[in-house]
C-alpha cells in the first residue's frame, strides 16, 4: 500500500471517527449525585449559597469548593495549528479536544478548550487573563511565533495560576529527556558537545533554552534559522533570537555540523541531507522533530550513518519525542500543589524523570501496545519511555511537585510518599492496590529483617520473566525460577530485560544434588498414595513438584505456578505436598475490581459443589482475605438462585445453612443469605423486597453456591463488563502457594507474586 493510499485511509477512518455520535472527543459529566429533591437543594439551590458565601470572603476557597483546582484551559487562536499552519479557531478545535481527551486519560484532569478568534496579542491575553478565576492553570497551544513568547511571558507576569505554552515547552522536555539519554549512550559529555538547532519557532527557542540549563555551554550552540546560522554578526534578529547568536565564521547549517555531536530539527521537512551529516562527529545524535515528515527520513540517516541515534515526532519510528510524556502529568505536579508557575526547576524535574525511567525495564502492558516491537529496552532505539508507559504519572508528577514546593512556587505543600500513593489510584483500583502491596512488603522486610524467597517454575515463559524481573527490581523479594541457567538467560536477552542476571535466581533441577533426597522425600510422604520409589523420580521432572518439594522443606517461603499448564495439573503438586490446614477448607478468591470498588468471589477454584459447612468456612477465610486487602469491613452475601425461602430446592437450603453455621462460629461477621445476585447488589430491591436482611451496606464479599456459578462469573465480569482480576488467590493452605489461570498476563503475573510475597511477610 502506498504513503498516499495510508493517508486516504487514515484521512477518512479519522473523519468517521470524529463525527460519529457524540460528535468530538469529550463532553462533560457529573461528579456528584442529582438523583433526589434533596441531592438538588444541595447542589444548588438555596444550599449553593453556602459554598459562593465562604468563597465571597477567600477567594482561594473555591478551590476547595468548585473543579477550579483540577481544571485546565486549553486556549488557542489558531495561528500555528500542528503543521497545517493559520487555520483559524474553529478548525483548530478538534485538536485541542483531543488535548483536552489526553490530559483526562493520562492524568485524570478536567479541561475546558477554548478557542479565541482574536490574532492580537494584546486583546488575546486580556481574554485570557479574564478567565483566571475558572482555571487552576492555563495551557496555550497552536499559537505562531514571536508573539507566542509575547502572549506567555506577558499572561505569566499577570496571572496567579500556572501559564505553559506547551508548544514550547513540552518538546523542549521531552527532547532534553531524550537527548540526556543519548549522550550516555554516546559517551558525550554534555559540557563538550556541539549541538545545531534547526528552526527560529517557538519550540526551537524553547528547545535551545533548555538544553542551555541541562549544560551545554552557549558557545556550542549553533541555532539556524530559514537565513542560516544565528551570529553576532546579523542584524535581523528578534530578541529571542539574539541570545543564541554566536561569534563565528559558520554561515550555513552545513558549516555549522562539521565537527558537531548532535542535530535538533524542529523546522521543516527534508532540510537536512546525507552530505550534511557526513562531517558530524562518531555517533552523531540526530533529533529530525518536524512533522509529519521530518528533517531527514530516519532510514536516509542511518544509511548514511550508521552510528547515529535518531529520534523523530513520529510513532511509526524509534525514539518518538512525544508531548504527551510530558504535559499531563507536569500539569497533575502543579495543579496539586496549587504552583503559581510552572518554572524551570520543575521543567528540569520533569526531563530527569522522565529520562530516568526510560532506563527501567519495560512493563508488558506498553509491549502489547505496540505489537509490531518484540522488545525495548534502554539504547539507541529506545531513549525515552512510550506514552502509554503508566508509569510516567507516578514518576514525573511527583518529581513536578517537589520541584515547585523546592523552588517556592507551591502554595500547597504534599508529603511526596504520600502523594505518590494519592495519583496511583488515578491509574485504577488494581494499580493502586499493588502500589500498596509493594510498599507494604518493602516496610515489613526492613522491620523484621527478611527477605521472602519465592520460586516459580517454567522459567522461560516470556510473562514469567518479565514479571519475576519487575518484582526483583522494586522489593527485596528473592526470586528463583526453576529452568536452565542459559537458556533463561538468553531469553531474558531476547525478551530485552536488562540486568536479569542480577535480580532473579536460576536452579536448574536435573543438575541439582537435591533431586535425591527429595525423591526419597516425596516418596515417604507419598508411598501410601501410589507413588513408588521410581515413579517418585519421575514426578520430579515436573518442576510444578520440585518447586513444592523447595517450599515444603523450607528452602523457599513459597510458590507461584500455572502460567504455561492448566490449573488442575499445576495445583495438583501443591496439594499432595504442601496440603490444607487441619479443619480448614481450601478455597481460590478472586479480588474483582469494578467501577472503583473492590469485591471477593469465593469459591472460584477449587470445591465444585460445597456442603454447608464447607460454605461456611470458605465465606469465613474469605472475610479474612476482604479484612486484609480491603478499607472496607467484610460484608458477606450467601448468593443462590433464590432468595430468603423462596424456593426450597436442597441447593438454596445449603446456603441457608451455611448463614446459620456462620452466624453461630463468627457472629461479629456481617453476613445474611440466601440470596439472588441483584438482591445482594442493589440496596433498594433488598431493603424494599427483604426490610429484614441484615447487611448495612452493599456486600464486597460474594460467596458462590459452586464452582460453575462462581467460575462463570468472574470470567463473564473480566470479559464482558472489562472488570480488572486479581488471583486467584489459594486459602487454607499450609504454606503459601498460589496458582495462575493459564489465561494470565503478564501484570497478573506480578501482581500474584506481589500478593504471595506479601501473605509471606504478613504471615
Amino acid at each position: 500500500m502506498s504513503d498516499d493510499t495510508k493517508k486516504a485511509d487514515i484521512y477518512a477512518e479519522a473523519l468517521k471517527y470524529h463525527e460519529a455520535y457524540p460528535a468530538g472527543k469529550i463532553f462533560t459529566g457529573l461528579a456528584k449525585s442529582v438523583e433526589s429533591q434533596h441531592d438538588l437543594s444541595v447542589a444548588y439551590s438555596p444550599g449553593v449559597a453556602a459554598p459562593c458565601l465562604e468563597i465571597e470572603k477567600d477567594k482561594d476557597l473555591s478551590f476547595r469548593y468548585t473543579g477550579r483546582g483540577n481544571l485546565v484551559g486549553v486556549i488557542t487562536n489558531g495561528t500555528a495549528v500542528l503543521g497545517l499552519g493559520n487555520i483559524g479557531p474553529e478548525a483548530a478545535k478538534p485538536v485541542m479536544e483531543g488535548k483536552a481527551m489526553l490530559f483526562k486519560k493520562f492524568a485524570d484532569i478536567d479541561v475546558f478548550d477554548i478557542e479565541l478568534n482574536c490574532d492580537d496579542p494584546d486583546a488575546f491575553c486580556a481574554a485570557v487573563k479574564a478567565l483566571e478565576p475558572t482555571f487552576g492553570a492555563i495551557n496555550l497551544e497552536d499559537i505562531k511565533a514571536p508573539e507566542c513568547f509575547y502572549i506567555e511571558q506577558k499572561l505569566r507576569a499577570e496571572m496567579s495560576i500556572p501559564v505553559f505554552h506547551d508548544d514550547q515547552h513540552g518538546t523542549a522536555i521531552i527532547a532534553g529527556a531524550a537527548f540526556l539519554n543519548a549522550l550516555e549512550v554516546a559517551k558525550k559529555d554534555i559540557t563538550k558537545v556541539r549541538v545545531v538547532f534547526s528552526g527560529g519557532g517557538a519550540a526551537a527557542i524553547a528547545c535551545a533554552s533548555l538544553f542551555l540549563s541541562l549544560g551545554v555551554k552557549k558557545e556550542k550552540l549553533y541555532l539556524c534559522d530559514s537565513k542560516g546560522v544565528v551570529h553576532t554578526g546579523r542584524t535581523d534578529l528578534n530578541e529571542f533570537k539574539t541570545k543564541f547568536a554566536n561569534k563565528t565564521d559558520a554561515r550555513t547549517m552545513m558549516d555549522a555540523l562539521n565537527g558537531a555531536d548532535a542535530f535538533v530539527g524542529v523546522s521543516v521537512a527534508n532540510v537536512l541531507t546525507p552530505d550534511m551529516i557526513m562531517g558530524m562527529n562518531a555517533n552523531p545524535i540526530i533529533f529530525a522533530l518536524a512533522n509529519p515528515d521530518p528533517e531527514i527520513h530516519p532510514d536516509l540517516a542511518r544509511k548514511a550513518r550508521p552510528d547515529a541515534i535518531i529520534a523523530t515526532g513520529r510513532s511509526d519510528f524509534p525514539n518518538q519525542v512525544n508531548n504527551v510524556l510530558g504535559f499531563p502529568f507536569i500539569f497533575r505536579g502543579a495543579l496539586d500543589v496549587r504552583a503559581t508557575t510552572i518554572n524551570e526547576e520543575m521543567k528540569l524535574a520533569a526531563v530527569r524523570a522522565i529520562a530516568a525511567l526510560a532506563k527501567e525495564n519495560v512493563p508488558d502492558v506498553v509491549m502489547r501496545a505496540y505489537q509490531d516491537a518484540e522488545v525495548y529496552q534502554f539504547g539507541r532505539d529506545y531513549l525515552i519511555p512510550k506514552p502509554v508507559d503508566p508509569r510516567v504519572l507516578f514518576h514525573v508528577a511527583p518529581a513536578v511537585a517537589k520541584a515547585a514546593m523546592d523552588s517556592g512556587v507551591a502554595r500547597r505543600k504534599v508529603d511526596i510518599e504520600q502523594y505518590t500513593q494519592q495519583i496511583e489510584r488515578i491509574l485504577g483500583p488494581t494499580q493502586s492496590l499493588v502500589r500498596s502491596l509493594v510498599r507494604d512488603i518493602k516496610t515489613k522486610c526492613r522491620e523484621k529483617q527478611v527477605r521472602p524467597h519465592i520460586v516459580i517454575p517454567h522459567a522461560y515463559d516470556r510473562r514469567i520473566l518479565r514479571a519475576a524481573a519487575q518484582v526483583a527490581a522494586e522489593t527485596d523479594v528473592r526470586i528463583t525460577l526453576l529452568g536452565s541457567q542459559k537458556r533463561v538467560l538468553d531469553k531474558a536477552q531476547q525478551f530485552g530485560i536488562t540486568n536479569f542476571e542480577n535480580l532473579v535466581e536460576v536452579m536448574n533441577p536435573f543438575k541439582s544434588d537435591l533431586m535425591d533426597r527429595f525423591s526419597e522425600e516425596l516418596f515417604q510422604k507419598r508411598r501410601l498414595r501410589g507413588v513408588t520409589k521410581t515413579s517418585a523420580a519421575q514426578l520430579l521432572n515436573n518442576f510444578n513438584y520440585f518447586a513444592a518439594m523447595l517450599l515444603e522443606t523450607g528452602m523457599a517461603d513459597a510458590m507461584v505456578s500455572g502460567v504455561v499448564e492448566p490449573y488442575g495439573s499445576s495445583i495438583k503438586p501443591v496439594l499432595e505436598i504442601i496440603g490444607s490446614k487441619a479443619g480448614e477448607t481450601l478455597a481460590g478468591i478472586y479480588m474483582v475490581m469494578h467501577k472503583r470498588r473492590q469485591y471477593f468471589f469465593a469459591d472460584c477454584t477449587i470445591n465444585v459443589n460445597p456442603d454447608a459447612e464447607a460454605l461456611a468456612e470458605i465465606a469465613i477465610t474469605t472475610a479474612a482475605v476482604a479484612e486484609k486487602y480491603s478499607d472496607e469491613k467484610p460484608r458477606i452475601a450467601m448468593l443462590s438462585f433464590a432468595s430468603f425461602g423462596s424456593n426450597r430446592h436442597p441447593e438454596s437450603t445449603k446456603v441457608a445453612k451455611a448463614v446459620e453455621i456462620i452466624r453461630e462460629r463468627r457472629p461479629d461477621l456481617e453476613v445474611d443469605g440466601e440470596m439472588q445476585a441483584d438482591v445482594a447488589l442493589n440496596e433498594e430491591l433488598r431493603m424494599r423486597e427483604f426490610p429484614f436482611c441484615t447487611l448495612t451496606g452493599n456486600p464486597n464479599v460474594l460467596v458462590f453456591p459452586d464452582l460453575s456459578a462462581s467460575n462463570i462469573a468472574y470470567k463473564l465480569l473480566a470479559n464482558v463488563a472489562d472488570a480488572q482480576l486479581i488471583g486467584p488467590i489459594l486459602v487454607g493452605l499450609k504454606k503459601p502457594a498460589n496458582v495462575l489461570q493459564i489465561s494470565a498476563t503478564t501484570d497478573e503475573v506480578s501482581n500474584m507474586i506481589y500478593l504471595t510475597a506479601h501473605q509471606v511477610v504478613t504471615a
